[in-house]
C-alpha cells in the first residue's frame, strides 16, 4: 500500500529520491491510504470494487511487463475471471471465486503466447491473490476489520522504517544482487517496528494476545519485504524499472502492493488453516 519506498534511493527512476519525488509519494499515499483504511472499514461492495480494480490493474501491469503493450484480448479474458471472482467473493461464495481465478489461468493459456504462458499464468495467480487474500480477510464477519488493519499497520511500519532507518544508517546492503539500495538496517527496523505496531494494536482492539500478534506481525514484516524483493526480481528480469506510472512518485500498483500481496497472502493462508475458509480472521487474530 502506499507509503515511502523502503529503499534509500529509489532505483525505479535511477536518480535520487529528491524532495519533489518524495513529495510526490507522501502526497499519493495521503490519497491512497486514507481511500485504503476507508473501504476496509466499510467492507461491503466499496471493499470488493477497490481491490478489483487493483488486481485488474496488477494484472495489466503483468501482461504489459511481460508481454507488452497491446495485448488486449488476453488481458480483457483473464481480467473477465477476476472480475467475476470479486463479485463472487462478494456474495460469500469462496470456493466459486478459487474456482474463478482457477478459468482466469485457463485462459491465460488460450490466449498468451506460448513463449509467455508459464509468466502469464503466474500473473494471473499474482493478482488473483491480490484480489481474493485481502477479500477473504475482510469477509470474517467478526474479525474482518481488525485483521485488514493489522496488515496496513505491519506492512505501512515495514515500509515507512524501512525507507528512512535505511536511509539514515545506511550498512550493508540487503540483497544487492536484486535490489542494490535496501540495507539491513531498513529490513531490521522494519521489521521490529511491525512487531511493536501489531503488538499495540492488539491492545487497542481488545484483549487480543499481544504477544502472538507481534510475532504475526513479525512474521508479515518478513513476508512483506520477501514479496518486495520478489517483485524488483521480476522487473529486472524483464528490464524495466517500474511496473507502470499510474501512481504518481511510486510508479505501478505493483509497486505499491508487492509487500501487501505477499503479507495479505501468508495472513490468509495462516487464517484458513487455523479457521477454514469463512473465518479466517479469527485464525489470524485470537490465539
Amino acid at each position: 500500500m502506499p507509503g515511502p519506498q523502503s529503499e534509500p534511493e529509489t532505483e525505479r527512476s535511477g536518480q535520487p529520491a529528491g524532495p519533489s519525488n518524495l513529495a510526490l509519494r507522501i502526497l499519493s499515499a495521503a490519497i491512497l491510504a486514507p481511500l485504503a483504511l476507508t473501504t476496509a472499514y466499510i467492507g461491503d461492495w466499496p471493499f470488493a470494487l477497490f481491490w478489483m480494480l487493483a488486481a485488474l490493474a496488477v494484472l495489466w501491469e503483468w501482461i504489459k511487463l511481460i508481454a507488452g503493450p497491446g495485448h488486449v484480448l488476453m488481458f480483457s479474458s483473464c481480467g473477465s475471471a477476476i472480475a467475476v471472482a470479486a463479485l463472487v467473493e462478494w456474495r460469500d461464495r469462496p470456493i466459486t471465486a478459487l474456482l474463478l481465478v482457477g478459468l482466469g489461468v485457463f485462459a491465460s493459456l488460450i490466449f498468451a503466447p506460448r513463449p509467455w504462458q508459464l509468466w502469464i499464468t503466474a500473473g494471473i495467480g499474482y493478482a488473483g491473490a491480490m484480489l481474493l487474500a485481502p477479500m477473504f480477510l475482510r469477509a470474517d464477519p467478526d474479525y474482518g476489520w481488525a485483521a485488514l488493519a493489522l496488515l496496513f499497520a505491519v506492512v505501512w511500519t515495514t515500509d515507512v522504517l524501512g525507507y528512512f532507518i535505511g536511509r539514515l544508517i545506511g550498512g550493508p546492503k540487503l540483497c544487492p544482487a536484486i535490489s542494490p539500495k535496501k540495507t539491513w538496517s531498513g529490513a531490521v527496523a522494519g521489521a521490529i517496528g511491525a512487531l511493536i505496531a501489531a503488538a499495540v494494536l492488539a491492545r487497542e482492539f481488545g484483549s487480543y494476545n499481544a504477544y502472538a500478534w507481534g510475532g504475526i506481525g513479525l512474521l508479515l514484516s518478513i513476508a512483506a519485504q520477501l514479496g518486495d524483493l520478489l517483485e524488483s526480481w521480476i522487473k529486472r528480469r524483464f528490464g524495466a524499472k517500474d511496473a507502470s506510472q499510474l501512481i504518481p512518485g511510486h510508479g505501478g500498483v505493483m509497486d505499491r502492493l508487492d509487500g501487501f500481496w505477499a503479507a495479505a497472502l501468508v495472513a490468509c493462508l495462516l487464517g484458513i488453516a487455523r479457521g477454514g475458509l469463512h473465518n479466517p480472521g479469527l485464525g489470524l487474530l485470537v490465539w
